[in-house]
């Protein structure tokens, strides 16, 4: 074993291509393509654990993040077939469904208590549904609730959107703005490789119209979060090619808030002959994400993905984000994830004081977020 100090901290490992790692790290320096390789093929997750919690305290110290949300997935109705998903149906299948947009407002207001900051709003990609159905979703759900965030709509569905309605995907992007859209969601971004989205989803928009379609968000002044399925057909070269691409992105737009990665459930899928993730890829996935994007505000330990036994793990792996409550969601349940669907407020504090973090309540822009018996209130 071998050992180097650094400024009160030991760091130990026996795979000697990590130092070079660590020394680019502890300066504060980006690192590369083959840094990224070296991380995801390093068998020594403590040192890059290591690595990853100190950018993660030096950024956040012990605050863990956690919002109070509500998600809402309005149809699963979806012209796409992709390999990877169990959630969409073609319209005519058994267990396909859309909501009326009245039944969508209840679907929010049931779970809805003055405790909500965000709605996560995504669904599958409708082959009849015109664009003002999501406009009309989106300002009917701002005049009910308007203290609430409106998280909504993947970069995919929002080409496909403009696609359907035959415009622009900035003037996309600007209506579903002003009809009240207050930030996107980092989905359906999977993994850029060409090869890749060929086998899991090539149905979608490639990666480049993914970082595309961000871009355009980013620059109309929404911000959004950014995702990558792991865990299925893709490798180690995949990945950082993938995380580079966000970072460069990043770089020039600085919209992005927060990264989740997402662990591959293979169960009820056409992919379901491939094995699930294991707790070394999950937790490896968090730290290596958090030492590459070093430009990325928050990444996230997505609880309802990876159990809320491995997210609180992750809280000392560069995660500093464990997610929210999260009512009904539909998308990863029903790929196989056996985690509850929702969380109390107090069992995600607990969760965050076990791994010895500070729970701090935020909303979907990381304002703190302040109770009291009789009221709410958001730092603006």
């Amino acid at each position: 074993m071998i050992e180097v100090m650094a400024a009160q901290h030991p760091f130990q490992t026996d795979d000697a291509r990590l130092f070079a790692v660590r020394g680019r790290v502890m300066a504060g320096e980006r690192l590369n393509q083959q840094d990224g390789l070296t991380l995801y093929g390093t068998g020594d997750i403590l040192a890059v654990g290591w690595l990853a919690n100190q950018v993660r305290e030096r950024l956040h110290g012990d605050r863990a993040y956690f919002n109070v949300n509500r998600h809402l997935n309005p149809t699963n109705v979806c012209v796409a077939a992709c390999r990877l998903c169990a959630f969409g149906r073609k319209k005519d299948s058994p267990g396909a469904y859309t909501m009326a947009l009245e039944e969508a407002f209840q679907t929010a207001a049931s779970g809805y208590t003055e405790a909500v900051t965000e709605f996560h709003i995504v669904g599958g990609l409708h082959p009849d549904l015109p664009f003002q159905y999501f406009l009309d979703l989106i300002s009917g759900l701002k005049r009910r609730f308007p203290q609430v965030h409106l998280k909504a709509f993947t970069m995919v569905e929002v080409a496909y959107l403009a696609k359907r309605a035959k415009l622009s995907v900035r003037e996309t992007l600007q209506q579903l703005k002003a009809a009240g859209v207050d930030s996107l969601p980092g989905g359906g971004a999977e993994i850029f490789a060409d090869r890749v989205r060929h086998i899991i989803c090539d149905h979608k928009i490639d990666g480049d119209q993914w970082l595309e379609t961000a871009r355009l968000a980013h620059q109309i002044g929404l911000k959004s979060n950014a995702t990558m399925l792991y865990g299925h057909v893709e490798n180690d070269e995949d990945r950082v090619d993938h995380l580079l691409k966000l970072r460069a992105l990043q770089d020039e737009t600085g919209g992005f808030q927060t990264f989740i990665p997402l662990a591959f459930h293979p169960e009820n899928t056409a992919l379901q002959h491939l094995p699930k993730t294991t707790g070394m890829l999950d937790i490896k996935q968090i730290a290596v994400s958090r030492l590459m994007l070093d430009n990325f505000p928050h990444i996230k330990a997505y609880w309802q993905m990876m159990t809320a036994k491995i997210a609180q793990i992750a809280l000392r792996f560069g995660a500093d984000d464990i997610d929210g409550t999260v009512i009904e969601e539909k998308i990863y349940h029903d790929a196989g994830a056996t985690t509850p669907q929702g969380m109390r407020r107090q069992d995600l504090e607990r969760l965050i004081r076990e791994a010895g973090r500070e729970p701090f309540e935020r909303d979907t822009l990381y304002r703190p977020v302040t109770r009291t018996e009789t009221s709410v209130t958001v730092a603006v």
